[in-house]
C-alpha cells in the first residue's frame, strides 16, 4: 500500500493577503487559485519551490468559529516545518524581508533550526535536516 499526505489545510483570513505572502515573501509556488461557483470561494494550493511533498490548502474562515484559529491552529505549538537545501541562505533572506524570527538559530542533533511566524502568527520550523537524517535521505 502506498498513501501520502497531499495537502495541510492552513485556515487564512484572506486568500490574497496570504498568496503574497507565501508567493512573494516566503518564495513558495502557486499551484492552484481556482474559484469554487457552488460553494463560493477559492481552492487555493501553494508548495515550497521544486517540492514534491506537502502542499498548503489555503483556506479562508467562512464561519465565525473558524476565525479564533486563523495563526493559532496548534495552540502556540509550531505547527508547520519548511526543510531547506542552505539555511543560512533562507534565513538571511527572511530576516531582510523582516520574516519574525520567535527563536534564533541553533544546532540540533538533527541539524539546524530556527522558529519564524507567518502573518497570522502561526509558528513554523525554518530548518535544515543533517544528511544523515531519515528525511533528508528521502
Amino acid at each position: 500500500m502506498k498513501q501520502n499526505i497531499v495537502h495541510i489545510a492552513l485556515v487564512v483570513r484572506d486568500y490574497d493577503e496570504a498568496i503574497d505572502f507565501y508567493v512573494n515573501k516566503l518564495k513558495f509556488e502557486l499551484i492552484d487559485d481556482t474559484y469554487q461557483p457552488e460553494q463560493d470561494k477559492r481552492w487555493v494550493v501553494v508548495a515550497p519551490p521544486n517540492s514534491h511533498g506537502v502542499s498548503l490548502l489555503l483556506a479562508k474562515a467562512s464561519k465565525p468559529e473558524q476565525h479564533d484559529f486563523i495563526g493559532n491552529q496548534a495552540g502556540g505549538r509550531v505547527f508547520l516545518f519548511l526543510n531547506t537545501d542552505d539555511f543560512w541562505r533562507d534565513y538571511e533572506h527572511m530576516k531582510s524581508i523582516g520574516i519574525k524570527f520567535i527563536r534564533e538559530p541553533q544546532q540540533q542533533d538533527y541539524g539546524t533550526v530556527a522558529v519564524f511566524e507567518d502573518l497570522y502568527g502561526n509558528l513554523w520550523d525554518l530548518l535544515q535536516l543533517n544528511s544523515d537524517h531519515p528525511i533528508a535521505k528521502r
